[in-house]
């Protein structure tokens, strides 16, 4: 491997690593999520604000993928926990 494919290789490399930490910076609104709340209490202990044991709000349509951070686009998920 020459010189120019060594930095085109880093370069490449580079880019796969850093790709990820494009989304990272995706921001969401604790205000929208309070909103979806109120209209969809918690489905463990009907609560309209506060922790949900076992469940997440998440978007349907991912904010990376152009989804709007609006109650619309929310959904209650369970979470994962090992």
């Amino acid at each position: 491997m020459n010189w120019a494919q060594s930095i085109a290789a880093f370069a490449a490399i580079l880019a796969l690593v850093s790709a990820p930490l494009a989304f990272a910076d995706t921001k969401r609104d604790p205000h929208q999520r309070a909103l979806f709340m109120k209209k969809h209490p918690c489905p463990a202990n009907g609560n309209t604000r506060g922790a949900c044991p076992g469940y997440v709000v998440d978007h349907i349509k991912p904010l990376c993928a152009g989804g709007a951070d609006h109650p619309s686009n929310m959904q209650w998920q369970t979470s994962v926990r090992p």
